[in-house]
């Protein structure tokens, strides 16, 4: 599932909008490097493929920024259904730190869609992205019309408490 602009419009009671400008704050700068599933370090396959065993890889991507190492493991489930896998280096050893899938907005939380509401009272068309991460906590990344690689908004959802962001999530 690539970050590409694949939007899908929200309603419910009032629109809840993203403006170009809400872009959140302190994102840092990533260099990102393409890698074809056949050159993927044997060791991100078998942590990938011990949670998602029937999962037929389709894209990755390296992704380097402030002394972290991730790869982005991009396949699609047995069932058909995308799916994202981040990985975290630490000390030579990759670990799943984030599992992502493309949500539609309504399925998100109504502490969340409320949350969200709060922060921004008027906006258009999204992409929601659902990133749960390992302690449990659920970051909603929502994108804006126009930005598919920085979301405008992010919003935490773990014990019942939904928070907006104030600065990028590190994963």
């Amino acid at each position: 599932m690539q970050r590409r602009p694949v939007f899908a419009l929200l309603s419910f009671a009032g629109l809840l909008g993203l403006m170009g400008s809400t872009a959140v704050a302190g994102a840092p700068e990533t260099k990102i490097t393409p890698v074809a599933a056949a050159d993927l370090p044997a060791q991100v396959v078998a942590v990938v493929r011990a949670v998602a065993p029937g999962l037929t890889i389709r894209a990755a991507e390296l992704k380097e920024r402030e002394a972290r190492r991730y790869f982005d493991v991009e396949g699609v489930l047995a069932d058909g259904s995308e799916i994202e896998f981040d990985l975290l280096e630490t000390a030579g050893v990759w670990a799943i730190v984030e599992t992502q899938r493309d949500i539609a907005w309504t399925s998100a939380p109504a502490a969340v869609q409320g949350a969200a509401r709060a922060a921004h009272a008027t906006v258009a068309s999204v992409r929601v992205i659902e990133s749960r991460q390992n302690d449990g906590m659920i970051i909603y990344e929502l994108f804006a019309a126009g930005q598919p690689r920085t979301p405008a908004m992010e919003v935490s959802w773990k014990d019942g408490q939904a928070k907006v962001l104030a600065v990028v999530w590190p994963h």
